[in-house]
Parts: structure tokens; C-alpha cells; sequence
């Protein structure tokens, strides 16, 4: 075992059992755990820009980011962990390679609140007034390519 590695991937490299290992972690966590019912499939997990940030070790998937080519920027979104990989400094992992895959614009996101000030320490600035989304307190927040 060598621990938890990740894997950046377009759509068409998801395999079916990866994809369902996604969708399914993503509803676990944003749909049921935190009672929002919204559309997380939006239709952009495909589009060609779009990159998947896979968390895996030993196969399983621990934890993952989506992120998009929003053209003049990149939009990376659907961070999240599984239960049992948090509180281990894996999401600082998912986010670091997440930002790897958004080479050369500024990258941008909209951060539930409480989570402001860890997105800060990975260099990204509230970039706007908050907002409701699905209920949930979030605010706009920008990194940019310059870091």
C-alpha cells in the first residue's frame, strides 16, 4: 500500500465503475448528509474542458473535484470527501490537485462559508457578496493565475 494518490481525468477516461463511484460520493455527501436536494448532474461532467480529480487508495475513492473550463477561467467545484477520509488533510490533497489541472487563469469557486477561510489558505479571495445556494450560505472567491 503507498496511500492515497490522485488521478485527473476527462470524462471519457471515467470507466463506468469510477463514474457511478463519483456520482454516488457526490450524492452521499451534498444530497443526503447535508439535506439539499439540487441537480448535481447539471450536465457539464461531460463537457470536453471539464476534468475529474480523483482521491483513490487501494481503489476506493476517497474523495474528488470537478473542474471547469469556464473559458476565460476555471471554476473548480464538488469538492468533497468521503466520511472516513476527513480530518487527515485530504481535501488540502484534492484541492492542491485540482489546481494543478487549471494552468495559466485565474481559477474561481463558490465556497460554502464556513469553508472561506481554507479555500484563503490555499490563496483564494472572496471575490463578491454572499449568497443562498440550495439554502446553504456561499461565497464567490477567486484565485489568481499570478500565484
Amino acid at each position: 500500500m503507498t496511500g492515497p494518490s490522485t488521478r485527473t481525468l476527462t470524462f471519457d477516461q471515467l470507466d463506468p465503475a469510477t463514474a457511478y463511484a463519483v456520482w454516488r460520493l457526490r450524492q452521499d455527501v451534498f444530497v443526503v448528509e447535508q439535506d439539499c436536494p439540487y441537480p448535481d448532474l447539471d450536465g457539464r461532467d461531460d463537457e470536453p474542458g471539464t476534468r475529474h480529480v480523483l482521491l483513490e487508495d487501494d481503489g476506493a475513492l476517497l474523495g474528488y473535484a470537478r473542474v471547469l473550463d469556464d473559458d476565460e477561467v476555471w471554476r473548480v467545484g464538488r469538492v468533497v470527501l468521503a466520511r472516513p477520509a476527513r480530518g487527515q488533510g485530504l481535501a488540502d490533497v484534492v484541492l492542491q490537485a485540482a489546481l494543478e489541472a487549471c494552468p495559466g487563469r485565474d481559477v474561481v469557486l463558490d465556497a460554502q462559508s464556513p469553508l472561506a477561510a481554507w479555500y484563503g489558505g490555499h490563496g483564494f479571495a472572496v471575490d463578491g457578496a454572499e449568497f443562498l445556494e440550495d439554502g446553504i450560505p456561499h461565497l464567490p472567491m477567486r484565485r489568481s493565475n499570478k500565484m
